[in-house]
């Protein structure tokens, strides 16, 4: 169900058209509503309950049944669609039926962008902070999950602890973004750093980056858990997306509070 048919319905029910129990009955029934290929069930009620279509995890996946989830949800929703973890192989078949679709390397997504209602207020910025090169890629699936939210986004690259007057440069970002995504690798110590610069909340993604005593992220990880600074989140290890929706829900509520209190 999509923002239009919903006004429709509403339009309808004004008019007195439809009943309340007729209204009722569409809403229950479309936000549970399921659509069963035996190897998936695609869930087609998720746009309606949380604003966002279903995210389609691409490993996993032959590129015969992640085309067929995802051109069925490009036909049933009218958002921004997103299959995450996919390779390029994956994107080339499924574009030959869906030419909208869009692959980016680095962030290893493929993605439609076509809801031409979302506003992203520059005001509300969520900004994401890497410690090193080598933790772009999970940063950039952040970066690209969140715009695909409907969220302005900033980032900062390559500002780790080993060099921390580079951090320092960004100041004005930090002080003055919304929500802060801190993806490092190695010991995890930006995420402290940060949380401890500014009152904003701070979501921090461990990334598998580092040598052997990192065990592929679990060093991180514990730092980050274990963070000194208060306000400091944490997700899984080079989990991107989470914090990249984390980051758009948290942005989507303080929004509706400064709403209310207008």
């Amino acid at each position: 169900m999509t923002e239009k048919i919903l006004l429709e319905m509403l339009r309808n029910y004004k008019a007195g058209n439809v009943t309340e129990e007729k209204i009722l009955d569409e809403l229950k029934n479309f936000s549970l509503a399921t659509e069963n290929f035996g190897f998936a069930t695609i869930d087609h009620g998720r746009e309606l309950r949380q604003g966002f279509p279903e995210v389609v995890y691409a490993p996993g996946k032959t590129k015969e049944q992640l085309k067929i989830i995802f051109k069925n949800l490009y036909e049933r929703s009218a958002g921004n669609l997103i299959a995450s973890r996919a390779s390029r192989e994956q994107f080339e078949f499924l574009s030959e039926e869906i030419p909208a679709a869009i692959y980016d390397e680095t962030a290893r997504m493929i993605y439609v962008d076509r809801d031409k209602t979302l506003r992203r207020d520059e005001n509300k910025k969520i900004l994401i902070v890497t410690a090193g090169t080598s933790d772009i890629s999970i940063a950039e699936e952040a970066r690209l999950t969140a715009y695909l939210w409907g969220n302005a986004v900033s980032t900062c690259y390559d500002c780790g602890v080993a060099g921390i007057h580079r951090l320092f440069a960004h100041m004005d970002e930090i002080t003055s973004a919304n929500v802060i995504i801190v993806v490092a690798g190695m010991e995890g110590a930006l995420a402290s750093v940060v949380g401890g610069l500014t009152n904003r909340p701070v979501i921090a993604v461990p990334t598998s980056i580092g040598y052997g005593a990192s065990f592929q992220g679990l060093a991180a990880l514990l730092a980050m858990l274990n963070s000194c600074a208060a306000g400091v989140g944490v997700v899984n290890i080079d989990n991107g997306f989470g914090a990249g929706v984390l980051a758009s829900k948290i942005n989507a509520k303080k929004k509706s509070l400064e709403l209310v209190k207008r």
